[in-house]
């Protein structure tokens, strides 16, 4: 058996134009929308137009084809520019429209992938709620059948792209026994009358609108249910199993812009004469993060191989986000460290990386979470 540990053409193809996309278009917008903790819109026609959004999805769905490598790539540079904005297309791109894709009749596709694909329609994914975070098997949401359709009750928290969103896909109880075949998602189309969206504020990933919803009494027509079926508990957590692979690479791109902003500082800041980076306690903290780094690129790379083969395991996905996102926040402490009393100057972008890696070993599963999964799969009950 051979080992390839090289990128193909049209990976390196996909690299350049996200980087390219990001230098010229979206680098000055990152700054007034960090600021003003607003996602500039219009970037979503501008992903569609480039087929970034379909990135996982075949062709004769509207999308471009490629494979999980090439999604991971995307959220690499996109993460490497800014971590609000890679959220805010990851939350769409994925959560808010993957399960339909998977699961969806041909009609809804119609309805909300292909608009989706496009960039014309902004999806989120609502599935934590204020007691039972992201604990399926908790959940108090509820949705009651009714004539025509159902009535949705419940709360759900930080929820990305909520307030930005023509429809979320949200996760209601369809049965009251606690198991997973009574978890459905349905397709809510916004506004609703019943659905009150209070965006929240942040101190990571500020440009990436997040918020608690209260549902009341929230109708949702029977042909907003996903695949017209109930019990698509299933379709969640492949969903969540095959995002941490995705948010992994996330915090690979914080990871690799924390160490180049600490590298350039490092070789520019004279202190006594010298570099600050001839100093040896800095030179080791460098090599150390160039380390970690490389070691997180390749676990990432190789977790999204798994994706592409059909080979992925939780487990494995649990591994990947751990390494990742722990390297995202070890990286980006560091360069802080290095960059001395500028680390916390706003003009400088380690402070506002290192908050943003932050919500990566919160989200999507704390670090606790995922080494509870890989406990589990070496036969441990934690």
């Amino acid at each position: 058996m051979s080992l390839n540990f090289s990128f193909s053409n049209e990976h390196e193809s996909v690299r350049s134009t996200v980087q390219r996309l990001c230098r010229d278009e979206l680098a000055p917008l990152v700054f007034e929308a960090e600021e003003q903790e607003t996602f500039p819109k219009h970037i979503f026609e501008r992903w569609g137009e480039l087929g970034l959004l379909g990135v996982r999805y075949p062709e004769a769905d509207g999308g471009s084809g490629l494979d999980k490598i090439s999604d991971c790539i995307v959220r690499e540079e996109l993460s490497y520019l800014s971590q609000a904005f890679a959220s805010t297309w990851s939350a769409h791109t994925h959560l808010g429209i993957w399960p339909i894709w998977k699961a969806g009749t041909p009609s809804q596709k119609e309805r909300f992938l292909a608009p989706a694909l496009a960039g014309k329609k902004i999806a989120g994914f609502g599935l934590s709620e204020p007691d039972g975070g992201s604990n399926v098997r908790a959940m108090k949401t509820k949705a009651e059948r009714v004539e025509g359709g159902w009535r949705l009750n419940g709360s759900k928290l930080y929820i990305t792209n909520a307030p930005i969103a023509d429809f979320l896909l949200v996760a209601a109880r369809t049965q009251p026994e606690l198991k997973p075949q009574s978890i459905s998602l349905f397709i809510v189309e916004l506004p609703n009358l019943g659905f009150d969206i209070f965006k929240l504020k942040k101190e990571g990933i500020r440009a990436s609108e997040t918020a608690l919803i209260h549902i009341d009494n929230a109708f949702v027509p029977d042909d907003c249910l996903l695949g017209e079926i109930e019990g698509t508990y299933p379709v969640i957590l492949d969903s969540l199993s095959e995002n941490r692979v995705g948010v992994a690479a996330n915090a690979l791109g914080m990871a690799r812009a924390a160490y180049d902003a600490a590298l350039s500082f490092a070789n520019d800041r004279l202190v006594a004469g010298k570099r600050v980076g001839d100093y040896q306690a800095i030179a080791h903290k460098l090599a150390e993060m160039s380390a970690q780094i490389e070691a997180a690129r390749w676990l990432v790379y190789y977790g999204a191989w798994r994706v592409d083969q059909g080979t992925l395991d939780s487990a494995t996905a649990a591994r990947v986000k751990l390494v990742a996102s722990e390297t995202a926040v070890s990286v980006s402490e560091q360069a802080i460290r290095i960059h001395g009393g500028a680390g916390i100057m706003r003009e400088y972008p380690v402070g506002r990386i290192h908050r943003d890696a932050l919500v990566y070993i919160i989200g999507e599963g704390t670090s606790e979470v995922q080494k509870n999964i890989i406990a589990r799969s070496l036969g441990f009950k934690p």
